[in-house]
């Protein structure tokens, strides 16, 4: 018979499983101060440092908000912190070989998708922010780093229009996990014309209602920068 050893869990961990119920309950909203790490002591009997600890996993996964000197206060986690959580590990998987572009190919899925719900899904609301984010980025052509900025808020003009805040967290996570690249790719000569002209036609299509046209737009954009992004690599090496 398989051996199937049983983990035993840190008191920390049993103290974080006990905190997490109570602020999950009814009993706290986002906003009421918590109990005190005295209270917490002598309410389950536990040391100082299992409930320190407990408090710290608790801040991390964004369900309190501890400051010097004070009691916490219960916080709604958000998207965006848990994929802060995964900025670390991010990093790592970066560096690895093939690391880069795992992340690329995984940029290029999860973006046309969103291009294809915004081809289907656009309000003319939508569509008219799509416009000014488009007008913005051509505005800025001849300046570097307004370009950038622009690049960026186009994009996230996109994926806002899907309604899903986990949509937005990914799309600034990716953003920031791919820094590096866009700033290279960018400073190649045309790039920014060629960005642009790429964007025009994403924006068209999505006001067009054309799914499949905005796929293709998107796939062969982001086909193009990760191109552009490794021909710059072996340029500088």
């Amino acid at each position: 018979m398989q051996n199937q050893l049983i983990r035993r869990r840190r008191l920390s961990e049993d103290v974080v499983a006990r905190l997490e119920e109570m602020i999950l309950s009814p009993q706290y909203k986002p906003g009421d101060q918590f109990p005190s790490e005295r209270q917490l002591m002598e309410r389950f009997g536990v040391g100082r440092p299992a409930v320190r600890e407990a408090l710290y996993s608790l801040q991390k996964m964004g369900l309190l908000d501890i400051r010097s000197g004070e009691r916490g206060r219960v916080t709604k986690p958000t998207p965006r912190i848990l994929l802060n959580e995964l900025g670390g590990v991010a990093r790592h998987l970066m560096a690895e070989p093939q690391g880069e572009r795992h992340f690329q190919e995984a940029r290029t899925f999860f973006e046309v998708g969103l291009a294809r719900n915004a081809a289907e899904h656009a309000s003319p609301e939508d569509v008219e922010s799509l416009r000014a984010a488009l007008e913005a980025n051509k505005a800025a052509l001849n300046d570097f780093d307004a370009f950038e900025r622009t690049d960026v808020e186009f994009h996230f003009v996109l994926a806002k229009i899907a309604r899903n805040p986990i949509f937005t967290a990914i799309h600034e996570a990716v953003v920031e996990w791919l820094t590096k690249q866009r700033s290279l790719t960018l400073r190649i000569p045309n790039a920014n014309e060629l960005a642009y002209r790429s964007h025009e036609d994403i924006f068209n299509a999505v006001a067009g209602k054309d799914p499949d046209g905005v796929e293709a737009a998107m796939r062969q954009h982001l086909e193009t920068v990760c191109r552009q992004y490794w021909q710059a690599r072996e340029q500088s090496l």
